[in-house]
């Protein structure tokens, strides 16, 4: 899955209607181009590229003050929600070691509501398990990662990384069972992560 995807689409769902450097900014604001692929040139590439495809419409507004082409902002479609909030869902449940979905995802975790997102918290701590039980099948040395060599510490990470996983996100369900945040549905949305 694409992180820039989901990035883009939820940031342009979030405004209602947005042109490139409003994404932009939101993408830079939350930390985006940190622990993701969400540079400028991605970010423009995606906002073209979703449009062409039916996921966010085009409306060409009054020309540049700099004197360049006419601005352009985006709105997400039918199509696009429909796309964004099934990303949004496969990146809640599913588990890979990429943290820019994950990071995304959590991002706008908001826009469900609470009892579906605690529901696939649960199903990526099921898929987390089901990862975890497929390495020790065959990886559980006796006497240490060192027995399978250099290859042996790849998996011993792979392992302690999922049981980090499956611990965080015990945790989130909890704080999310517990109150925390406020969820479609609910109320007005949290809308500080719009940027400044």
């Amino acid at each position: 899955m694409s992180a820039i995807r989901l990035l883009v689409l939820g940031a342009v769902r979030q405004h209602g209607r947005a042109h490139g450097y409003q994404v932009r900014g939101d993408l830079e604001y939350w930390g985006a181009h940190e622990w993701s692929n969400a540079r400028p040139g991605s970010i423009y590439h995606a906002l073209k590229q979703l449009a062409k495809h039916g996921l966010l419409h085009a409306h060409e507004i009054a020309p540049s003050t700099a004197g360049g082409p006419p601005r352009t902002e985006y709105e997400i479609t039918e199509a696009g929600t429909h796309e964004y909030l099934r990303l949004l869902r496969e990146a809640l449940a599913s588990y890979d070691q990429r943290t820019d979905v994950k990071s995304a995802a959590v991002g706008f975790m908001l826009d469900l509501p609470r009892a579906e997102v605690v529901s696939l918290l649960e199903e990526r701590i099921r898929r987390i398990d089901e990862w975890r039980g497929s390495v020790t099948e065959h990886y559980l040395p006796p006497d240490g990662p060192e027995q399978l060599g250099h290859i042996g510490e790849i998996m011993n990470l792979w392992v302690h990384t999922a049981d980090a996983e499956a611990g965080w996100t015990r945790g989130l369900i909890e704080r999310i069972e517990g109150g925390a945040y406020t969820f479609a549905g609910e109320g007005e949305p949290f809308v500080g992560v719009l940027g400044p």
